[in-house]
C-alpha cells in the first residue's frame, strides 16, 4: 500500500509518499480500507517534532472507510461495515489497522467525507462545549478561529447547547463563514483588538469561557476577556506554545480557571466515545450540524495540504483522498 511517512522532522517537504507492505490485522484488530482522511494541526505538530513520534512514522489521526479484514476474536465488527476512527491508528495511508473496540459505525446517511471531516474536530468540539466547560443557555462564550474547520463545529455545538457565541477571525471573508456557522457576534482581530470588543459586547462583564486553539498570540488576551471565575480552555497552539504562567495571575484576574484538555481523555471509555460520536452523526443526519470541506487533496499531495493548512487560508476541513 501507499502511505505518507516522515523519516525526519521538519517542514512539509519531509512528507514522503512511500510504498510499504499492506498490514494485516492481529487478534482484536480490524483493517479499514480508507475512503477519506482528515488533516489536522496535530499532524503538523508530529511532522515538525513538537509532538514526538518514533521514526519512520505514518502521519494522520482520523479516517473513515470500510472494514475489509478482521483479526481473530473480533465478533462485533464485520467485513463491509462503514466505520470511522480517531487517535488509535495512523491514517495517511490506503489502509489502517485499528483496535476493533475503537472504531465507530458510520450511518448510511453520513458520507465518508463528512465522517472523516467531523470525527476528530467534531468530537473535540463536543467535549469542549459539553464537558470541559458545559455551556449553559444564554451564556456568552468566545471561540477563536471561528471560521476554521474545528471552529465552525465548536460554534455550531455551542449554539446547540444554547450559548451566545462571539467568534474571532482574521478577514471579512472568514467573518461571513463564522456568521454562517452561527456566531452571534464576530470580531475581525486584524482590524479590532478583541479584548475591548468582547467587553463591549458583554456590557463589561466578560465571557464565561474562552475556547482558544491559537495559543501564543491570543492566550493573554483570552484571559483578559473572562468574567470572574471564568475558564480559559486552551486546546491548541496554532501560533505556538504559550509561555509558563504564574498561578497568582489567575487569582489577580478574577479567580480564573485554566485547563489544557486533550481528546483522548474524553473518549477513553466505549460509552463516552459512542455518546459523542452518535451525537455527531445524528446531528449531521438531521441537518443540525454542517461540515464545510474546504479542499480535498490526493494522498500523495499531503505536503500541499500541510502548506495550505499552515497558511491559515483554510475556511473549513481539509481531507486527503487515498
Amino acid at each position: 500500500m501507499h502511505a505518507i511517512r516522515i523519516h525526519e522532522t521538519g517542514g512539509p517537504d519531509v512528507l514522503q509518499y512511500d510504498e510499504i507492505e499492506t498490514p494485516h490485522p492481529d487478534a482484536g484488530q480490524v483493517r479499514v480500507k480508507l475512503h477519506a482522511i482528515g488533516v489536522n494541526f496535530i499532524d503538523t505538530y508530529h511532522r515538525t517534532g513538537l509532538y514526538k513520534l518514533p521514526l519512520p512514522a505514518i502521519l494522520g489521526r482520523e479516517g473513515a472507510g470500510v472494514v475489509d479484514a478482521v483479526g481473530d476474536g473480533v465478533s462485533d465488527v464485520r467485513v463491509g461495515e462503514r466505520v470511522a476512527f480517531v487517535l488509535d491508528a495512523p491514517s495517511y495511508a490506503e489502509y489502517a489497522i485499528v483496535p476493533a473496540q475503537r472504531v465507530v459505525r458510520v450511518p448510511d446517511a453520513v458520507s465518508f467525507e463528512d465522517a472523516a471531516a467531523v470525527i476528530l474536530q467534531g468530537l473535540t468540539a463536543h467535549y469542549l462545549c459539553l464537558s470541559t466547560y458545559a455551556l449553559k443557555p444564554n451564556e456568552w462564550c468566545l471561540i477563536h478561529a471561528a471560521a476554521g474547520g474545528a471552529g465552525q463545529l465548536t460554534v455550531q455545538i455551542a449554539k446547540i447547547a444554547g450559548a451566545k457565541v462571539i467568534g474571532t477571525c482574521s478577514t471579512e471573508e472568514k467573518a461571513r463563514v463564522a456568521r454562517a456557522a452561527g456566531c452571534d457576534e464576530v470580531i475581525i482581530y486584524s482590524q479590532t483588538d478583541f479584548v475591548p470588543a468582547v467587553k463591549r459586547i458583554t456590557d463589561g462583564k466578560g465571557v464565561a469561557v474562552v475556547y482558544d486553539s491559537v495559543g501564543k498570540d491570543t492566550w493573554e488576551g483570552s484571559l483578559n476577556c473572562l468574567a470572574p471565575r471564568g475558564m480559559l480552555v486552551l486546546w491548541g497552539n496554532a501560533s505556538g506554545a504559550v509561555p509558563p504562567i504564574d498561578p497568582l495571575t489567575l487569582m489577580s484576574k478574577g479567580s480564573l480557571y485554566l485547563t489544557r484538555p486533550t481528546l483522548g481523555h474524553y473518549i477513553a471509555t466505549r460509552e463516552e466515545y459512542d455518546w459523542r460520536a452518535n451525537d455527531l452523526f445524528q446531528w449531521l443526519a438531521q441537518g443540525k450540524l454542517r461540515v464545510r470541506i474546504d479542499k480535498t487533496f490526493a494522498l500523495k499531495d499531503a505536503a500541499d495540504a500541510h502548506r495550505y493548512l499552515e497558511s491559515r487560508a483554510a475556511m473549513g476541513k481539509l481531507l486527503l483522498r487515498p
